[in-house]
């Protein structure tokens, strides 16, 4: 399933009257389920071991990411500047590969359009880009760490 498929039925859901929406395509499934504040969340579920450790740390984002995902929220209110928000649901990465050198590190100059890191999304992976020129200000995703659709994942300044 493709990233423009997965968007559509986003959108589906988000116009239609219904609140849940689970497609099984082969050995992929996804479900989609509206929240109580009009975003949704998209759960992807794959037979690799890894994406299944990775749907369920998404499943329970309070029980996994509660307290960082707070400290993150609240480091933009004492530094101002434009947050790069992720486009979709998947796994936030700081370098092309483990071993590699990250994309970005805080205090680094970055032009619009360079790549500051990869989120995989249904074992696609998706160079996000800096939309802004300015400075990494601050990074507020670990390395592995599921995101939602809309999250903040970096400030630029």
């Amino acid at each position: 399933m493709d990233l423009r498929k997965l968007k559509k039925l986003i959108d589906l859901v988000e116009e239609s009257g219904i609140n849940e929406l689970e497609i099984t395509e082969g050995e992929e499934k996804v479900k989609i389920v509206k929240g109580g504040g009009g975003r949704e969340a998209a759960v992807l579920s794959s037979p690799a071991p890894v994406a299944a450790s990775g749907v369920a740390q998404a499943a329970a984002p309070a029980a996994a990411g509660a307290a960082p995902g707070a400290t993150a929220e609240q480091a933009p209110t004492a530094l101002e500047g434009h947050l790069v928000k992720s486009p979709m649901v998947g796994t936030f990465y700081r370098s092309a590969s483990p071993g590699a050198k990250a994309f970005v590190e805080v205090g680094d100059t970055v032009k619009a359009g360079q790549a500051i890191c990869i989120i995989e999304a249904m074992k696609l992976m998706n160079e996000i880009e800096a939309d802004k020129d300015g400075v990494i200000k601050a990074i507020m995703v670990e390395n592995g760490q599921p995101v939602e659709y809309g999250e903040p994942l970096m400030l630029i300044g």
